[in-house]
C-alpha cells in the first residue's frame, strides 16, 4: 500500500439534503477533535509513526514493538477499504437471521407446536451463543494489533488458541444443555408436546455449539488481519446447503430436521476456518507448539470476561423491554416487536462499519501510532455517520409506508406511531455508537465498553422503563429507556474517544 496518508472519503451521501450534511459536518467535527485534558504522564515515546511531528521530526521506535517493515501509514482507511471490510462482514451477520427466517417458515409448515418448539429451543441457542461473541470480538482485537506490528504469525496464532478455547468453551455447554435441555424448555412452555420437541430439537442442535463457537474464533481472527472475504465465502459455503437441505430434512425427519440441517452447515462453515487456520499457519506460522498455551488463553479469557458482562447488559436491557411491552398489551407488543426488529436489522449495517473500525484501528495501533489511530477513528466515523442519516431519512421518509408492511392492524400501527420516530434518532444516534464502539474495542478498551454499557442499563433504561409501566406511559415510555441507554452510552465513548486513555493504554 502506498505509505502517504490515508485519503478522505468522499462523501457518500451526495442525496442527503444540505441542512443535515452540515449538521454532521459540525457534529463530527467536534467529535473527532481531541479534548484538552492533559495526556497521560505515561512516556510516549516508543509511538511508531511515519507521519512527522509539529517539528518535524518522526516518532521513534521502541525495540521489538513492530516489524521495521511496518509502517501506520501502511494501515489504508479510505473508503474503499473500508467498504471492502464492511459489506462481506454485513453478509455474514445478516446470513444468520436470514437463514432463521427461511427455517421458520420451513417447520411452521408443520404446525403450532411445533413451531413453538422452534422458537423456545432457537432462543436457548442464540442466548448461549450470543454471550460468547469475544471468541469473534476479543480474537479479532489482539490479533490486528500482531497484524498491524508486522508480527502475522503472532495474530494467526491468536486464532490457532481462539479455537482451543471454542472448543473448550463449546464442550461444557453443549454437555450442559444436553443434560438439563428438558428442565430448560420446561422454563418456555407448560405443554408436555412442546417441551419434547424442543428438547429432541435442542439435544441434536447440541452438536452445532463447538462449530458455532470455532466459527466465531475464526472470523475473528481472520477479521483481525483485514480479511472479511474468506469469512464470507465460508458462511455461504455452509449457510447456502443449510438452506437447500432444511426443507428436505424437515419433510423427512420432522421438526428435529431443522436441527441436523443446522449442524451440517455449522460443520461445513467450521470446516473452512479450520482448514484455513492450517494453511495459514503452515504457510506463515513460527513453529510455536500449536496445543493450548495457557498465557495466551488467559489473556483472551479476561477480555472474554469484560465482553460477557457487556452482552449481559443488553440482553438485561432488551428482554426487559419486551417484558414490559407485553404487559401493556398485544398491541404495544406487537409493535415493540416490529420496531426492535427493524432495529436489530438497521443496527447489521452499523456494525459492519464498526467491524472494519475494529480491525483498521487494531492494525494502527499494533504499527505504533496513536495519532494514526485517531485518523483512521475519524474516517470511519464520519462514514458510520453518513450511512445512519441515510438509514434515518429511509426510516423518515417511509413512516406512513414501512409500518404497513408488517401489518394493518390500527391498534398496532397507532401505538407504533410516536416510537417510530424514537427509533429514527436511535438510529442516527447508533452512528456514533456503532463506530466508536468498533474503535475502542480495536484498542481493546473493553474494560470501558463493559463499565460503559452496565451503568447505561442500570442508569439510563432499567429506571425509566419501569415507571413506564408503573406511571402508564405506554410503548412510548419503554422507548425512551431504549433512548436513554443509548444517549449514556453515546455519551460515554465520546468522552472517552476524544481523550487519551484507550491509545495510551493500547501502546
Amino acid at each position: 500500500m502506498s505509505s502517504s496518508a490515508p485519503r478522505r472519503p468522499a462523501p457518500p451521501l451526495r442525496a442527503t439534503p444540505t441542512r443535515i450534511a452540515s449538521l454532521a459536518t459540525s457534529t463530527l467535527s467536534t467529535l473527532s477533535t481531541p479534548s484538552t485534558r492533559p495526556k497521560s504522564a505515561r512516556p510516549l515515546a516508543h509511538l511508531a509513526s511515519a507521519d512527522e511531528n509539529h517539528d518535524g521530526t518522526r516518532d521513534t521506535d521502541a525495540p521489538g514493538t513492530h516489524d521495521p517493515s511496518t509502517d501506520a501509514s501502511e494501515v489504508c482507511a479510505d473508503t474503499r477499504t473500508i467498504l471492502g471490510l464492511a459489506w462481506p462482514a454485513l453478509v455474514v451477520l445478516a446470513a444468520t437471521p436470514l437463514y432463521l427466517l427461511w427455517d421458520t417458515a420451513v417447520v411452521g409448515r408443520l404446525g403450532a407446536l411445533d413451531l413453538a418448539a422452534l422458537a423456545a429451543g432457537a432462543t436457548v441457542l442464540s442466548t448461549v451463543t450470543t454471550q460468547l461473541t469475544f471468541l469473534s470480538y476479543g480474537t479479532t482485537a489482539r490479533a490486528a494489533r500482531h497484524y498491524g506490528a508486522g508480527r502475522r504469525s503472532s495474530a494467526i496464532y491468536e486464532g490457532v488458541q481462539a479455537s482451543w478455547v471454542a472448543v473448550g468453551v463449546g464442550a461444557v455447554l453443549a454437555a450442559i444443555v444436553f443434560s438439563f435441555a428438558p428442565h430448560i424448555m420446561g422454563f418456555f412452555s407448560s405443554d408436555a408436546t412442546v417441551v419434547h420437541l424442543a428438547t429432541q430439537w435442542m439435544r441434536v442442535t447440541c452438536l452445532s455449539v463447538i462449530p458455532a463457537l470455532l466459527v466465531m474464533a475464526g472470523n475473528g481472527w481472520l477479521r483481525g488481519m483485514s480479511n472479511t472475504r474468506l469469512p464470507l465465502y465460508f458462511t455461504l459455503a455452509g449457510v447456502i446447503p443449510m438452506a437447500i437441505t432444511v426443507p428436505w430434512s424437515v419433510g423427512r425427519y420432522g421438526m428435529v430436521g431443522s436441527a441436523y440441517a443446522n449442524v451440517f452447515g455449522e460443520s461445513i462453515i467450521a470446516a473452512c476456518f479450520l482448514g484455513a487456520l492450517v494453511v495459514f499457519w503452515r504457510r506463515e506460522g513460527d513453529g510455536r507448539p500449536l496445543s493450548p498455551q495457557w498465557n495466551v488463553i488467559k489473556a483472551q479469557l479476561t477480555m472474554g470476561r469484560d465482553l460477557i458482562a457487556r452482552s449481559l447488559s443488553f440482553q438485561v436491557a432488551f428482554i426487559s423491554a419486551a417484558a414490559v411491552a407485553g404487559r401493556m398489551g398485544s398491541a404495544p407488543l406487537a409493535a415493540h416487536q416490529i420496531l426492535l426488529q427493524l432495529w436489530n436489522f438497521l443496527t447489521l449495517v452499523l456494525d459492519s462499519v464498526a467491524i472494519a473500525a475494529q480491525a483498521l484501528v487494531g492494525a494502527a495501533l499494533g504499527a505504533g501510532s496513536a495519532r494514526h489511530a485517531r485518523r483512521v477513528g475519524n474516517i470511519v466515523l464520519r462514514f458510520s455517520v453518513a450511512a445512519s442519516v441515510l438509514l434515518a431519512l429511509c426510516l423518515g421518509s417511509g413512516a406512513g409506508v414501512i409500518p404497513r408492511l408488517f401489518t394493518q392492524d390500527p391498534a398496532v400501527l397507532s401505538t407504533m406511531a410516536g416510537p417510530w420516530w424514537m427509533l429514527v434518532v436511535l438510529v442516527l444516534m447508533g452512528g456514533v455508537v456503532f463506530a466508536l464502539d468498533g474503535v475502542l474495542l480495536g484498542a481493546a478498551d473493553v474494560a470501558f465498553l463493559r463499565t460503559a454499557t452496565m451503568v447505561s442499563v442500570i442508569v439510563g433504561f432499567i429506571p425509566v422503563v419501569w415507571m413506564a409501566y408503573i406511571f402508564h406511559w405506554g410503548l412510548v415510555g419503554v422507548w425512551c429507556g431504549l433512548l436513554g441507554f443509548i444517549s449514556i452510552r453515546l455519551a460515554a465513548v465520546v468522552w472517552r474517544y476524544r481523550g487519551s486513555a484507550w491509545t495510551d493504554n493500547a501502546l
